[in-house]
């Protein structure tokens, strides 16, 4: 599904990735823990498409999105890769199902199609009673399952997740994690998460670790 092979990224003189190779299943949840300064949000862009690397190759199902020109890459992001932030990014003016469509809009779907579309998903992620809320009347918790559907509405290969629960409180946080595993039981979807934390970590397929720009133990 993804693999990434001797990615190199300076920023000036800094070295951020020293040669990083790693693989991805389809199906999977990763994730890629590191002291901060690792380069593990460094890696999720470029990973992501939204950061160019120096050197080396990102494979998404076997294409190079780096080849493509900036049209063709913003519709190959907008399909096929779906962000989770730390920091939900809805728009404030937007209900959960007008936030949640964004994405399909963008991908030129017809606008009920979109919305049922997300309503079953806003449904399927226990938000059945809050579709026509807008942001500052959800939970913290409400938001980021919010934000979780915006990541879904295209049917994405791969969901990538920066710190995603690193807003929340415990009980949020808990089932935020239990979330992610439901959605790859559900959807197959494949899953890549930075975070610092170690619960997290523990409950994916897998653990890759960063340290100083390279994969110590993957």
């Amino acid at each position: 599904m993804i693999e990434v092979i001797d990615i190199h990224k300076s920023f000036g003189k800094l070295k951020v990735l020293k040669g990083i190779n790693l693989s991805v299943k389809k199906g999977e949840v990763v994730s890629i823990v590191g002291a901060s300064g690792a380069g593990k949000t460094t890696l999720l862009q470029i990973i992501g498409t939204l950061m160019k690397h120096d050197d080396g190759k990102v494979l998404i199902n076997n294409m190079d999105p780096s080849e493509f020109k900036e049209e063709r890459l913003a519709d190959f992001r907008n399909k096929n890769i779906g962000f989770v932030f730390q920091f939900h990014h809805l728009l404030p003016e937007f209900t959960a199902v007008e936030n949640v469509c964004i994405p399909a809009l963008i991908a030129l779907k017809k606008r009920k199609t979109a919305e049922e579309k997300a309503k079953e998903i806003l449904t399927f992620l226990g938000l059945s009673e809050r579709l026509h809320h807008k942001p500052n009347e959800l939970s913290g918790g409400e938001q980021q399952r919010v934000a979780v559907a915006r990541a879904l509405i295209n049917d994405p290969m791969v969901i990538l997740a920066d710190e995603p629960s690193g807003n929340l409180d415990s009980q949020n946080k808990k089932e935020l994690h239990e979330l992610f595993f439901k959605l790859r039981d559900e959807y197959n979807q494949t899953i890549v998460i930075v975070t610092h934390d170690r619960f997290l970590a523990e409950m994916s397929d897998r653990t890759i670790t960063l340290a100083d720009g390279l994969v110590v133990n993957n």
